[in-house]
């Protein structure tokens, strides 16, 4: 897991001011400002599970944060800037803009399954302050909705494929882990760049327990695949049976709105040297 300089920010208390419940700098902060949070409706939840699905190594959480939300018909309350993601915005088609933002979904549990707060998004941060600092805004949000557990998705790169992917685990605390193991999974080894990683350790500081489940792939393509044993998993884990037949259309999806940030390559133009710029890319 990658580290920070310093951890210094969870000793502290979180300013934040409100215009319509939003999480952000005080005006002492304003000219340093790194990540605000505005939320539109701050909804009853029962105890919920945060599932991260920000781009990353095969963009198996972005893929399976945007099917969960279509299959779910999750509710969207919240939505995250932060001047740590990219300096850009996309044009459309109507002559409208759209900057990178994340965003954050809802949805009610039936039939004994959990409540669910879906964090999704077109960009990770940057920066590792821009890192930490949007971790902590999450975790600031989802803590007032009853929240504490979190469960981080991503891809772990492989030069070559043989046979169907394996799923890996990491995880808060030894109880935890039992949980991510019992669902087919082995002990991740190593390093884990990126929110996937960091969201784990972070939230661990903060009185949560969460895991992060890691899937084989190459990494370079939005990979549906991988995605489909993600969630699999994460269906057995959430007492869910959500129905993965139409994973190819959020890949599809994914695939367009990230090349249109620049994030991923058409096959003909794709430079690997410049992919990694990200670290969480890596």
């Amino acid at each position: 897991m990658s580290t920070s300089p310093s951890l210094a920010f969870f000793s502290q208390t979180h300013l934040y001011h409100y215009f319509s419940f939003y999480y952000g700098p005080s005006l002492k902060e304003e000219e340093s400002m790194v990540c605000a949070i505005e939320i539109f409706e701050k909804p009853k939840l029962h105890n919920p599970v945060l599932i991260e699905g920000l781009p990353g190594i095969g963009f198996v959480a972005n893929i399976a944060a945007l099917h969960l939300i279509r299959e779910l018909k999750a509710k969207r309350f919240g939505e995250v800037h932060s001047s740590a993601f990219q300096d850009l915005a996309v044009t459309t088609q109507n002559g409208g803009a759209q900057c990178p933002m994340n965003e954050l979904y809802y949805y009610k549990g039936q039939n004994g399954g959990r409540d669910l707060i879906i964090w999704y998004g077109n960009t990770q941060a940057l920066t590792t302050s821009g890192q930490y600092e949007l971790c902590g805004r999450i975790l600031d949000v989802v803590q007032e909705l009853d929240c504490h557990y979190v469960v981080t998705l991503g891809g772990f790169r492989q030069e070559e494929m043989k046979g169907p992917p394996q799923i890996y685990c990491a995880a808060s605390d030894h109880e935890t882990l039992n949980d991510a193991l019992s669902l087919g999974t082995k002990i991740m080894v190593g390093q884990i760049f990126g929110i996937a990683g960091l969201m784990v350790g972070l939230a661990k500081l903060r009185g949560f327990k969460s895991f992060s489940l890691l899937v084989d792939t190459l990494g370079m393509y939005p990979d549906a695949n991988a995605t489909r044993f993600a969630l699999t998993a994460l269906n057995k884990f959430l007492n869910m049976n959500v129905d993965l037949s139409k994973l190819d259309v959020a890949e599809e999806e994914t695939k367009k709105i990230l090349q249109s940030f620049g994030l991923i390559r058409t096959v003909g133009t794709e430079k690997k040297k410049e992919e990694q710029q990200f670290r969480w890319f890596i």
